[in-house]
């Protein structure tokens, strides 16, 4: 039997392909509105150095780039497929030279304390093994002051919408995967992977956990996504 780490891996590289197209038809193109609002409240100043963590096809590495104008920005991710296809989309917006992309574990990450501006995390904290170990290691390599920043699905509260969204997530979500992407399995993965996750108060007080300040949770679209931001305590 797989491994958590295992199975998310196999199922990235499946889904690569179709991975955008994917994003926009499943989230209404509301994906696009989320990171646009976490964008807003990372307020990136000019030069700034960033991590973007399970940066897939590399959508917000790109963004990230654009904001900071001159900084450093390091994608990294486990997946080659999803890397590959984000390294033609980094080669297309010109930003080859400012963008560094890396294959690599979340989990343990290849850099040395205090060594970004921020840290991002987009979609991919769900589907690590431990959530409290990447945050840990997202909080060891930024600098003091710097904040790192999860944008991620979440289960939203209120009904009549909650019991609405299940059912489009548990449902209807696994076929159109299969439709369009031809993965039932791996679409029917992503419902499956937010079953366990912490809901967005949870996820707060796991930053607080691992040591982040001014922490703030941003319920999205009615709490179907949630923007996390918390602070590095500076020395």
């Amino acid at each position: 039997m797989l491994s958590k780490e295992e199975h998310v891996h196999s199922v990235f590289e499946r889904i690569a392909p179709k991975y955008d197209l994917m994003n926009d038809l499943l989230s209404f193109k509301r994906h696009r509105y989320w990171r646009r609002f976490a964008m807003n409240k990372l307020s990136i100043s000019a030069g700034s150095t960033v991590l973007d963590l399970c940066c897939g096809t590399c959508d917000w590495t790109i963004t990230l780039a654009q904001a900071s104008g001159t900084g450093h920005i390091v994608g990294l991710d486990f997946s080659p497929n999803m890397l590959e296809y984000g390294a033609e989309k980094v080669k297309g917006a010109g930003l080859s030279e400012q963008i560094e992309l890396i294959q690599g574990n979340a989990m343990s990450l290849p850099f040395a304390e205090n060594t970004f501006d921020h840290v991002t995390i987009g979609f991919g904290l769900r589907n690590v093994p431990d959530i409290m170990q990447v945050l840990r290691e997202m909080q060891r390599v930024v600098k003091p002051g710097g904040k790192v920043v999860c944008l991620e699905l979440s289960k939203p509260t209120w009904q009549p919408f909650k019991g609405i969204y299940y059912l489009y997530f548990r449902r209807l979500l696994p076929l159109l995967g299969k439709l369009v992407a031809k993965s039932y399995e791996q679409y029917k993965w992503l419902p499956e992977s937010l079953v366990h996750f912490p809901d967005h108060h949870q996820l707060a007080n796991h930053f607080e956990q691992v040591g982040f300040i001014r922490v703030k949770a941003y319920p999205l679209t009615g709490g179907i996504a949630a923007l996390h931001i918390g602070v590095k305590q500076e020395l």
